[in-house]
This record gives C-alpha cells, sequence and structure tokens, in this order.
C-alpha cells in the first residue's frame, strides 16, 4: 500500500466531507477511494471513519490519526518540493483562455507581471466568451466565473466575483431611478445572452432579508461583457456589470450603483485545467500565482 496515498485520500475525504465528493477532488474512482480508506484503517488497527448513508464522521482514532497524516503529507511536500525547485524551472509554452472583459482588465496584467518572475513562460491568451473544450481546443488553463461549477471538472477557486447593477445619471434622468429589485422589471435592461439572461438574481446585503429575483429584458443583449457596457454607457438602459470592470466608472461618477440594499448573486472564480497528474512546472506556478494576486481582489 502507498501509505502517503492513502493518507491523502483520507485527509481528502475528511475536507471535502464524503468519499464521492473525494473522488471528484482526486480523480480517481469511488471504489478506489473507498479501498485507500480501508487499506489506511488496517493499517493503523482502528476503524477511523463512521460511515451511514447521509453522512461521514470521524471516529476517536480518526481524531487522533488525521492531524498526525496532514503533517506527514506536509513534510512529504517540503521534501518533494525541495528537491524539485533547483531542476524544475517553469519554461514553454501556457495556453490560458478567459472572457474578453476578464481578459483586458485584469488577466493581461496578471501575465505580464508573472512573466516578469518566471521570463522563460510564453503564454497565449485566448479571450472567448464561451465555454472551451480543454482538451479539444489545447488549453492547459481556463478562468471560468459561475455560481455552479460542473461538478467532473478539476479546478482551483481564486476569488469571488461581485456584480453591479449600475446605469449613467442621464438614463436615471430619463427614466427614474429603481427603488427596489422588482422596479427593474419597468427598466430597459441591457443583458448577457449566457448569464442572468432574462432573470436577474439578488440577495440581500443584511440579516433577515430574502433572495429575490427579477425578469428582465431589454433593447440590447450580447455574449460579451465590454459591448454591453457601450451601451449602458451610451445610456441606453440598465446592465448587470461585473465590478471588475465597472469599479472605476462608479468611482468616477460616470455609473450610478443602483440598489444598495441588495446585490446580485456572487460568482465564485474558477481555475480550470486538465489533470492534477504530473503537473508540468508553468502550470503549477501559475496557479499559485493567479491564487496568491486575486486571493484580496475587490472583485
Amino acid at each position: 500500500m502507498d501509505r502517503l496515498t492513502a493518507m491523502r485520500v483520507f485527509v481528502t475525504v475528511v475536507d471535502s466531507g464524503s468519499l464521492s465528493a473525494a473522488a471528484q477532488q482526486l480523480d480517481l474512482s469511488r471504489p478506489v477511494v473507498s479501498r485507500y480508506v480501508a487499506e489506511l484503517e488496517e493499517w493503523v488497527g482502528a476503524r477511523l471513519l463512521h460511515r451511514t448513508t447521509r453522512r461521514l464522521s470521524l471516529t476517536p482514532a480518526g481524531n487522533e490519526i488525521l492531524p498526525r497524516c496532514r503533517q506527514m503529507l506536509e513534510f512529504s511536500d517540503d521534501l518533494r518540493h525541495a528537491v524539485d525547485a533547483p531542476t524544475e524551472t517553469p519554461r514553454g509554452l501556457l495556453r490560458i483562455t478567459s472572457s474578453t472583459s476578464f481578459t483586458q482588465t485584469q488577466l493581461v496584467q496578471a501575465v505580464v507581471d508573472y512573466g516578469r518572475r518566471y521570463p522563460e513562460v510564453a503564454v497565449d491568451l485566448v479571450a472567448l466568451d464561451r465555454t472551451v473544450n480543454l482538451v479539444e481546443e489545447r488549453i492547459d488553463l481556463a478562468i471560468r466565473m459561475t455560481t455552479r461549477l460542473e461538478p467532473n471538472l478539476i479546478a482551483r477557486r481564486l476569488a469571488t466575483c461581485h456584480s453591479v447593477i449600475c446605469a449613467t445619471p442621464e438614463y436615471l434622468a430619463r427614466h427614474g431611478t429603481p427603488k427596489k429589485v422588482e422596479d427593474l422589471a419597468l427598466h430597459n435592461c441591457l443583458t448577457h445572452s449566457y448569464v442572468g439572461r432574462s432573470l436577474w438574481q439578488f440577495e440581500p446585503k443584511t440579516r433577515g432579508g430574502k433572495s429575490l429575483s427579477v425578469a428582465v429584458g431589454g433593447s440590447i443583449s450580447a455574449n460579451e461583457v465590454t459591448v454591453l457596457l457601450q451601451a449602458v454607457l451610451a445610456g441606453v438602459g440598465i446592465g448587470h456589470m461585473p465590478a471588475y470592470s465597472v469599479g472605476p466608472l462608479v468611482a468616477s461618477g460616470q455609473l450610478v450603483a443602483l440598489l444598495p440594499e441588495y446585490e446580485p448573486t456572487r460568482l465564485g472564480m474558477y481555475a480550470v485545467y486538465g489533470s492534477r497528474k504530473h503537473m508540468p512546472a508553468t502550470l503549477r506556478t501559475m496557479l499559485d500565482f493567479l491564487a496568491e494576486r486575486f486571493a484580496d481582489q475587490p472583485f
């Protein structure tokens, strides 16, 4: 038995809360995950997990073993990185895709800064406003914004993305300012072809409030944020825009943020890639770089 792998599987099962979730995260089948846990239990001579149809919980022995497994894994990773570091210099081509708006406003500068740290890496940026097939389109890394990531994908969460409902002062002077979420149904709302085209969803900013949704529609729909932003800036209607695109425009007064008591449902920002096995240094260092860079960003 590969004891380190068994420890890693056990820790992942505990952290993810189920055998199935751990299997997806580790890119293993559920029976293989179960076998690793059983082999670890056999090796230590005690049951580590209580298994029921609804949940998993640690046994007393599991509570004792868990922190020691974490220590062993950390020590193992430290040893491996100490050996790899001198010889595994990131180099070569890395293909990354993201939406056009995020690529323009955030990703290109991040890639420039990454390149200063790792000058032997060349990055091919593919700005696309659709979901790509990583294998068919030879993409190493995709940045996706979503409320729900497909469970079969391998991904690392980078940040949380906020959105802003906004319009120009001129539009509001002509058509009035919506006071509550339901008022948006009476306005010309410019919508994204793939995200919230006909339904905008909101969460309250104060405790005790309830989630709301409103059916919207308008004279312009587009599959790309920067196109919609130009229409919003022209005073055509109200936009549902990512904060990373409109933050400076709201700060300067060119746009007015609406509905201060509610905010559009937040999106997770994920780095999606093909496999955890034999990850090249280019991809590993880019993942770490983006996670560090975007962790504290006010998206």
